[in-house]
């Protein structure tokens, strides 16, 4: 696809969808996958893309560049799901911590509202 640099550009700020992305890079997918994993794929798509270190100036360079990532980023979550891939940091914490407050360490200040026996 022929695209020029104020084309792309223009035109990228008009996506807005996961299959708006797939659709005008010419990516095919799985309507089923997409549906489950967009803002995974996207973020994915946004991490990649912030990885390549001499991004072109030239868009048919960049093009190519977009269309490499995206599709990886989408082929990440055919074979696997959100929480393996963990694109988002709710998905990287370590389980809950629980933490334990003994009774006798909580100062209570006030008057009680409770009728005293």
């Amino acid at each position: 696809m022929e695209k020029s640099k104020l084309d792309l550009d223009l035109d990228l700020e008009e996506l807005s969808s996961a299959e708006d992305f797939l659709n005008y890079f010419e990516i095919s997918y799985e309507q089923p996958i997409v549906q489950v994993n967009r803002l995974h794929i996207l973020q994915r798509f946004h991490d990649y893309l912030g990885k390549v270190s001499d991004m072109p100036e030239e868009d048919k360079a960049r093009y190519t560049i977009y269309s490499e990532m995206l599709t990886k980023a989408y082929s990440d979550f055919v074979s696997s799901d959100a929480q393996t891939e963990k694109v988002f940091k709710v998905f990287r914490m370590g389980e809950p911590s629980i933490v334990s407050i003994p009774l006798s360490e909580i100062n209570f200040k006030g008057t009680s509202s409770a009728s005293k026996i």
